[in-house]
């Protein structure tokens, strides 16, 4: 029995809306998934794509084999990492997410995108995990538009960490600071990685100390801030520190890179101003706001000694 006009034309309707909210389903579904997920690939655009034939981790710890001058270490690291020669798992963040209540009652919900483990060199299946000076973490974090943490967000890192790795410490000694040291302590990672089935890319933590950034740092422009190395506890081993010399690096060190954009309240914003914010800056740091701390950056990634007699907090940018 055919239908009439009007009978075929409710069912086009009924089709019709049931497609319409189909799509909007979707669409939802997709809005809340950017929400969830707002640490896109975006955020690391600026690192240059690895090169055909870039040395592998175990190729450039043999490179650094037998040079007596940090010096010319400190040069080929940043070669490396200046022609993009990065794991890739290492150029997509993962969200870690903070809160700050503010005067009017307003709890503010922050999303900073943090790498997912420390600054290495090589590829996605053999990689070295890469101490370096504050200068050269600093200089590369400006080039590739990224960041360093403060200790509360290390501590942030830590809590919301999908893999932890116990410290492995090494016999203190003058050999610290030595690329012996450094390769030996990246493969004790990576054997820690190997038995609990840790896939590169999750968001891991406790394998390092952090460099950070700290207001200490104005009061001491030629030192290097260091902080973490969790126990299990959620305890850091390291307390921040400013002891060392600014030119100081050893295999415990790491270098966990952050995105210079954060979400407030989903509102992206520049994470300095954030940091320089009275009341928001306590989501990101234990010390409040960091005053300057661009400028603050800029000196430590060049040469803070001539200028420690002049620059405050206060200063101009």
């Amino acid at each position: 029995m055919s239908r009439s006009p009007n009978a075929r034309l409710q069912v086009k309707v009924k089709w019709l809306a049931a497609a319409v909210i189909l799509l909007c389903i979707a669409a939802c579904g997709r809005s809340k998934l950017a929400s969830n997920a707002p640490c896109d690939n975006s955020l690391t655009r600026e690192i240059p794509a690895r090169p055909n034939g870039a040395p592998d981790g175990k190729q450039f710890g043999r490179q650094l084999e037998g040079l007596s001058d940090d010096d010319e270490r400190e040069l080929l690291i940043r070669g490396e990492l200046l022609t993009g020669n990065i794991p890739d798992f290492l150029r997509r963040f993962v969200p870690v997410r903070f809160s700050a209540a503010q005067p009017d009652g307003h709890v503010a919900q922050i999303v900073v995108c943090a790498a997912p483990d420390y600054l290495a060199i090589g590829s996605n299946r053999d990689f070295l995990l890469m101490p370096m000076r504050l200068e050269t973490a600093l200089a590369m974090a400006i080039r590739f538009d990224l960041t360093l943490p403060t200790p509360k967000m290390v501590d942030g890192i830590y809590a919301q960490a999908a893999v932890h790795l116990a410290p492995r410490p090494l016999p203190a000694a003058d050999a610290m600071r030595s690329t012996e040291y450094y390769r030996h302590h990246s493969d004790l990672i990576r054997a820690q990685r190997l038995a609990l089935g840790a896939v590169p890319g999750d968001l891991t933590a406790g394998d390092k100390k952090d460099l950070v950034l700290t207001n200490r740092l104005w009061g001491n422009l030629d030192r290097v801030a260091i902080y973490g190395w969790h126990l299990s506890d959620n305890s850091p081993i390291q307390p921040l520190s400013t002891v060392h010399g600014w030119r100081y690096a050893d295999y415990s060190h790491g270098v966990r890179l952050i995105s210079t954009r954060v979400w407030v309240d989903g509102v992206p914003r520049l994470i300095f101003d954030v940091l320089q914010d009275r009341q928001l800056s306590a989501a990101l740091s234990h010390e409040g706001d960091i005053p300057n701390v661009v400028q603050l950056i800029r000196v430590l990634s060049a040469d803070p000694h001539t200028a420690v007699a002049t620059l405050t907090p206060d200063s101009q940018n």
